[in-house]
């Protein structure tokens, strides 16, 4: 069939046309948004196989350390019966307490305590750097909270399964390192074993670590508490008060 002038016409045009301008800007918006996207995310993988060679390093570093001080305590704690005296151990510089009971009958002094050491809820639970403040103040509230020495294990049972960043203002879940690295990685802390290292040795950046940390939101211990012996001091056979290292068999029926 003989091709009209009108349908030549038209098939010259389209052949001709050219593309408007619009278009073609949009396109190389796209194209450079993709390339872009491409070279950050090869930089990212990149990152994360350097984080991930360099944490582990760390944590083999804080685990070397560890080590070499349980060494020096047991040689130390060997040397004295040796010689036939007594080996007194370091002052613990690090306290766990936690909220025992509810907000009923608390003085304003002790209630202002507990909220400095960021304990409004029941079952709250908080790292104190000890010293001849914070001991007066955990005097204070002793009927209303129990305290003691965390080990290593217990503040990373802690960290692992209860620990929640707080960022912006918000309870973010430590899913990643990128959360503590966001946090308080302007503090050389980019790793769970940098933030767990900083707490157990109460290095210089505690207080940022610590308060990083959302307080920590423990359960009611497997069995309950006594009701007859719950407001009691932990000396008299209660649950309050100072409990030494026994504080951490009662986060482990916690956790």
């Amino acid at each position: 069939r003989p091709l009209t002038f009108i349908s030549l016409w038209l098939l010259f045009s389209l052949s001709t046309m050219k593309t408007p301008e619009s278009v073609l800007k949009k396109r190389a918006t796209q194209e450079k948004i993709a390339a872009a996207k491409e070279a950050a995310k090869a930089e990212a993988e990149a990152k994360a196989v350097a984080d991930a060679t360099k944490f582990a390093e760390r944590a083999a570093s804080y685990q070397l350390e560890y080590q070499a001080a349980e060494k020096a305590a047991i040689d130390a704690r060997r040397e004295a019966k040796a010689k036939g005296g007594f080996y007194v151990p370091a002052e613990p510089k690090l306290a766990l307490v936690i909220r025992i009971r509810g907000c009923i009958g608390v003085s304003p002094k002790a209630k202002k305590v507990m909220q400095l050491f960021r304990l409004r809820q029941l079952h709250n639970a908080t790292f104190v750097r000890l010293n001849e403040a914070t001991i007066r103040m955990l005097r204070l509230i002793e009927p209303y909270v129990t305290y003691g020495y965390p080990t290593r294990a217990t503040v990373q049972k802690l960290v692992y399964k209860r620990g929640f960043a707080k960022l912006n203002k918000q309870r973010i879940a430590i899913a990643d390192n990128s959360v503590i690295e966001e946090g308080l990685g302007k503090y050389g802390i980019c790793c769970t074993a940098d933030l767990i290292h900083e707490l157990v040795t109460v290095g210089p950046h505690f207080k940022q670590a610590n308060n990083f940390l959302w307080p920590f939101k423990l359960s009611n211990p497997t069995g309950g508490f006594s009701r007859k012996t719950k407001l009691l001091h932990f000396m008299e056979g209660g649950e309050a008060g100072a409990r030494g290292d026994e504080i951490n068999k009662l986060v482990k029926k916690m956790i």
